[in-house]
């Protein structure tokens, strides 16, 4: 399989707030790696945008492509560099939801314009459909640079510091993730009440549940 050159992984992995000097267009990656249940041996790949095709369209369609064993089940693990968008996250939960052996988790090293309620809605939507989505950390960033890495030359950086150095940015992004996961927790709460016809607490019944 083709594998991603150091310097691609440091830079297009690279999860800072901002891109440093010299500037640089962070690009979407897709790394993929399909484990069937009964122990055969993994299938990876890495996939970019494409003209129109986003890397998660490119990924539905080459494992549509391998023509699998729809009795067997297996584990796919992508590993992102950018959350997946609106569109693509309806895409991936139609996929699935079609093909039900497959189990696939999703890891992204950066949350794509995370601020905007419709991109919040694609996350909610993959994490609603039972498709994981999580923040790359330290084990995700080690495996992706292990078996996704062309290691025949030596890198102009130390791994090990550079892997410290992405597990410690994405603290912050984690948090980030999980305040998104939890303003949807808040909505179905809410959404329940309304359902059950409870309405708001008026100031009479919190003075009678005041203690």
């Amino acid at each position: 399989m083709a594998l991603l050159t150091a310097k691609t992984f440091s830079l297009q992995f690279n999860n800072k707030r901002s891109v440093s000097k010299p500037y640089y267009p962070r690009k979407a990656l897709l790394c993929y790696q399909l484990t069937p249940q009964n122990g055969s041996t993994p299938t990876r790949g890495y996939l970019k945008n494409k003209k129109k095709h986003h890397a998660e369209i490119r990924f539905i369609n080459k494992i549509e492509s391998m023509g699998l064993d729809e009795t067997q089940c297996y584990q796919v693990t992508c590993y992102l560099t950018w959350s997946p968008c609106p569109s693509c996250a309806g895409e991936l939960v139609d996929f699935i939801k079609a093909h039900h052996h497959l189990n696939l988790r999703i890891f992204a090293s950066r949350l794509y314009n995370h601020w905007l309620g419709h991109y919040q809605e694609g996350l909610l939507l993959l994490c609603g459909s039972q498709v994981p989505v999580e923040v790359m950390g330290l084990p995700e960033f080690t495996d992706c640079w292990e078996n996704f890495v062309d290691h025949k030359e030596p890198p102009s950086f130390n791994p090990s510091e550079k892997l410290e150095e992405l597990d410690k940015n994405s603290r912050t992004i984690k948090r980030r993730l999980e305040r998104i996961k939890q303003s949807r927790s808040v909505a179905v709460l809410e959404n329940g009440l309304r359902s059950l016809q409870l309405g708001p607490i008026t100031p009479s019944s919190s003075r009678r549940n005041s203690r």
